[in-house]
This record gives structure tokens, sequence and C-alpha cells, in this order.
């Protein structure tokens, strides 16, 4: 089914794949985001998780990215930046800042100038607010320096006092508080060195410059054209799909005969053959055509024989009979008026509306009977019975009910069968 949707709207389908590809490249103005790079600051010593959070709201606050705009000279404003820049936090205390742009150079140094700024308004709040716990940071290092060498002076003497004596329990006291005085110097070694440690902490520099970005970030103008027009083109391929499950017109010949109250005299194929769209769309796209149209390995001019019509007329009452037929439904009504033809004068075709269909009384046309000439599928379950209720208005009585099964050849001339084939083909009376 979905070959028989490709070739028998293909056309719509390009269209809808082209209307697709255009939304998808309007929407890039918007949703592609252009040029992206980031700039990585290291804070160096030990960092708590809201700390982090926290300087990484400062590189995006009004300060620094006034700052940023101004060094860039491009005549942006901060508030133009805000739209531009993000920040994040990744492992080891390092914050990344992202900035996005029109260009690849544009992009790389709005990120560089706002690491920049960020690492000199971080460092300025620093050392504005810090001097006091410098100086008190000073102070602790002192004392533990004089802890420490009053330690190891301790120790000295003990292991001299040690060394000296023989092995006794005044040696064994001194060799155990030598061994507490060890764990003790290494624990005011640890607090040093955890006091200069915690002296680097205003140290904050920038890894790097943000690397040139060699083509725009996804999604780009074309992936987001292409995008559109796969999703438009699958949508009308299975809203295609959709309609046709969801068809209610019967195919089936016993439920249009329950349906009409009479039986069917014959089927027929025909090629289908409606007359050229009126409207510009319908010219060009031929969207007013059925799609699920079978097609049959034959010429047209195999289907288009005679016999069976004529053998279907022969079987006819010869009374008075009146053709119904929708009257938009071309395949019945091109039938109606061959039997008719056929016929000759004891039958004529009345064009009924299939939304509300009226037939003259019996008294006015004359005629003794019904025939409803439909073509297969093109009748839904309500209409045939609306049809057959205006003929027990009228008065009068459905003979049977004849169908049409419209089909495409897709033989050319030299292809074509023989007679035998092709009266098997063209319908069965």
């Amino acid at each position: 089914m979905i070959g028989q949707v490709l070739r028998g709207r293909w056309r719509t389908l390009v269209v809808l794949a082209l209307l697709g590809a255009l939304i998808g490249a309007g929407s890039s103005v918007i949703l592609s985001p252009g040029y992206r790079t980031s700039s990585n600051v290291l804070l160096q010593g030990p960092r708590e998780a809201d700390e982090l959070l926290t300087q990484a709201e400062v590189a995006t606050s009004s300060v620094v990215l006034d700052r940023a705009a101004a060094g860039l000279g491009d005549g942006e404003t901060g508030a133009d930046l805000r739209d531009k820049v993000t920040t994040s936090v990744a492992q080891g205390n390092v914050i990344t800042i992202e900035a996005t742009g029109d260009t690849a150079e544009q992009t790389q140094r709005m990120a560089d100038q706002v690491a920049a700024e960020f690492v000199k308004y971080s460092t300025q709040i620093i050392a504005g607010s810090g001097d006091a716990a410098v100086q008190l940071a000073q102070e602790r290092r002192e004392t533990l320096r004089q802890q420490v060498a009053q330690t190891n002076q301790r120790i000295s003497e003990l292991s001299t006092k040690v060394n000296e004596g023989k092995t006794t329990v005044e040696s064994v006291q001194l060799r155990t508080e030598l061994q507490g005085l060890r764990t003790s110097i290494e624990s005011a070694m640890s607090s040093l060195n955890a006091a200069d440690t915690a002296s680097g902490l205003g140290n904050i520099v920038v890894l790097g410059s943000a690397e040139l970005p060699s083509a725009a970030a996804a999604p780009t103008l074309p992936q987001l054209a292409l995008g559109g027009a796969a999703l438009f083109f699958i949508i009308g391929l299975f809203g295609h799909l959709f309609t046709a499950r969801t068809d209610r017109r019967l195919k089936d010949e016993e439920e249009i005969a329950a349906a009409i109250g009479g039986p069917v005299l014959a089927t027929f194929d025909a090629v289908e053959d409606r007359p050229a769209g009126k409207t510009l769309r319908a010219k060009l796209l031929r969207d007013d055509r059925p799609w699920n149209i079978p097609r049959v390995d034959v010429h047209a001019d195999e289907i288009d024989v005679e016999v069976h019509y004529r053998r279907l007329v022969s079987r006819l009452p010869h009374r008075r009979l009146l053709i119904v037929a929708a009257e938009d439904d071309h395949a019945g009504l091109v039938a109606a008026e061959r039997l008719a033809a056929l016929a000759d004068r004891w039958c004529t075709v009345a064009r009924v509306s299939p939304v509300r269909p009226v037939i003259e009384d019996a008294e006015d046309t004359g005629a003794e009977g019904i025939v409803v000439v439909a073509g297969l599928g093109s009748r839904s379950a309500w209409e045939l019975v609306g049809i057959a209720e205006a003929v027990a208005d009228a008065g009068l009585a459905v003979v049977g009910a004849v169908l049409i099964r419209p089909v495409r050849p897709t033989r050319t001339r030299s292809g074509a069968t023989t007679s035998t084939d092709h009266e098997a083909l063209a319908g069965t009376a």
C-alpha cells in the first residue's frame, strides 16, 4: 500500500517535503544556536559544591557581562550577552563558560573575554574582603611553625638520652613519649600544609584560550531543513495510509448488495478516467483522484470492451428501467450512459445527489424498476441505504446493482495480452 501512495501521491508528498524544508529552514532562525565554544576556569584549592555554584553564578553576573561587552567592543551590552553565555560546573573545580555567536571568531573572543573578566572580578572580590582572613592565616602559620620547632628540639633531646643509656623502664617510657611527639609533629605539619593550601583559595586561572569552532553547532540550517522535509513527508505518507484505513466506503459486493437492497448484477473493470481538475492545485498535484486504484497488467484497449455490457443488457427485464447513478460518481455515470445507450429506448439515466437522493415517482418517469450503478468503493453504506430509501419513496423496486471497478492499466500497446485474457479481466457479467 505504501508503494501505491508513492505512485499515486508522489507530487503531493514532494510538495509536503518542500513545505517542511521551508519551515525547517525558517525555524533555524530560532532553533539554530550558531557557533559554540567554551572556556574553562580552574578554582585552585579545596572547594565546596555550593561555592562552585556561586562562582558559576558570578561568571554570568551583570558586572562580568557588562565588562566583557565593553571589552569586546561589538556594540553589544551585557544584557545581550546574557542570552549567549551559560556556565556549568565540571569535575575538578572547573567552571565551564560556554558562548554562542554568529561567527566562529566572535564566539571564541566572547568566551575568552567573559572568562578573563570573571577571573578579574572574582579576584577583586577575594582581595577586597579577605585581608583579615589573610592576616589570621599568617598568624596561625607562624604559631604552627613555632610548635614544630619546639617539638623537633624535644625529640632531639629525647633521642640523645635514649641512645646513651641502657634499656630500662625509663628508656621505654622515653621511647613511648618520643613516639607521641612524632605523632604530634606530623599533625602539626598537616595543619601547616592545610593552612598553606587555604592561603591559595583566591587563585583562579583560565585553562587556556577557547577553541575556535570549525563548524556551526547542531541543529544547523541544513539539518533543520532536511528534518522538516523528512517529517512532513512521513506525516503525508502515513496520513494517506490512515485515511485509507478509516475509509468507510464499501468495497465488498455482498455488503453493497445488502445496503442497496438488491443483487449485484455485474461488476465491470473500467479504466480510471476522471476529467481534469479545475483548480490549479488539482491540475498540478492531481490529488483529486483516488490513489489506491488497483493496477492491472493489461493495455487500456483490452479493458474497454462491450461484450459484457451487451450480455448484461440482454439479461435485464424487458421493461422500462431507470438507471440511477450518483452525480459525483464519474465512473458510475459513464457506465450508466453506456448501459442506457445499449438498451436503446427502454432505459433512462437519473443523476441523484449522494447526500439527499431524490427520485421522481413511478407515474412521472414511467419506470418499472431501478438499476443502481456505482463505482466500487465510491459510496458508504449510509449513502447506498439513502438511495434505496429514495427508490422505495418513489414507489419502485431495485432490480439490482451494477458495480464499476476503476483500474489503471500498466502495459503499453506493444505489451497487449490476448483477447481471452482481456475478456477475463474486463469484468464478469
